[in-house]
């Protein structure tokens, strides 16, 4: 893949070598490959609770895909379409189960084994096996899911495509993402965390620590195993003090709600609704 990364590269400086067949050729390459799972956005890492590493060239590629993409009608049984992108196929091959209306668009790559109810998953994103995308959960561009994860009704992950050397959102092994969640600007949710519903997750939203005696504030990653629920803080403006959102951590999952246990009784531990 050097000599594609390079293309891509140069491409991503100077659109008009799109023109050229090796620059185009590249940007199909890299899609390609992101469809089939063989390249990703961003790697976990090599050790738990290492830094992820972004492939910013692989966004740039997504970025130019979108410049050489033509408009086209696009028919699905009784339904009509008319967009750039192509729609994923041939779901029974790959192993994953696909509950209609359920949308992935191609360059998104849904592992064998993961479930997704009607909903949708945008182009660069991977969803793990064994997850679980419930109905009109969305999962946005170059998104990370991984394996064993519950993405409950209406769960909003969002996309992050630009700058191409930000890091996407990461929702890591394991957790369980609360109904009507929202989880964006490149926030990682470490494994086995739970969020309780209606929780917002900002790059700037305070992530606060209320399990113990002494408060500890942080943003941008919920610790793995963490209970979280949502809360709000006061904030002085101009014309007075009003609350805004912030995310309490409330305690640890214990060893009796594994991934393998219905992760309610998780949130039942902290009286946390689902």
């Amino acid at each position: 893949m050097d000599q594609v990364r390079a293309r891509i590269e140069a491409a991503f400086e100077d659109r008009s070598l799109l023109g050229r067949s090796e620059h185009a050729d590249a940007v199909e390459a890299v899609i390609a490959a992101l469809d089939a799972g063989q390249l990703r956005v961003a790697s976990p890492p090599e050790s738990p609770g290492g830094p992820w590493e972004v492939h910013g060239w692989v966004k740039k590629a997504v970025l130019l895909y979108f410049g050489l993409s033509q408009m086209e009608t696009i028919e699905v049984g009784p339904f009509e379409y008319h967009d750039k992108i192509p729609l994923k196929r041939d779901y029974a091959a790959a192993g994953v189960r696909v509950v209609p209306p359920a949308t992935v668009r191609r360059g998104a790559f849904v592992e064998a084994g993961a479930i997704l109810m009607p909903s949708y998953v945008n182009i660069g994103a991977r969803v793990g096996s064994g997850t679980m995308v419930d109905t009109w959960a969305t999962v946005g561009s170059c998104a990370q899911i991984g394996r064993d994860v519950h993405l409950s009704g209406g769960v909003g992950i969002g996309g992050v495509l630009e700058p191409p050397s930000a890091a996407p959102v990461i929702i890591e092994d394991g957790a369980f993402i609360g109904s009507r969640c929202i989880v964006v600007e490149g926030v990682r949710v470490g494994a086995e965390a739970v969020l309780g519903a209606g929780v917002v997750l900002t790059s700037s939203t305070p992530i606060l620590d209320v399990s113990a005696a002494q408060l500890t504030r942080s943003r941008g990653v919920v610790p793995p195993r963490a209970v979280v629920i949502p809360g709000s803080i006061p904030k002085e403006f101009p014309a007075g003090t009003f609350h805004v959102p912030a995310a309490l951590i409330i305690g640890q999952r214990s060893a009796s709600t594994d991934r393998k246990t219905s992760l309610e009784g998780a949130l039942r531990e902290f009286g946390v609704s689902v």
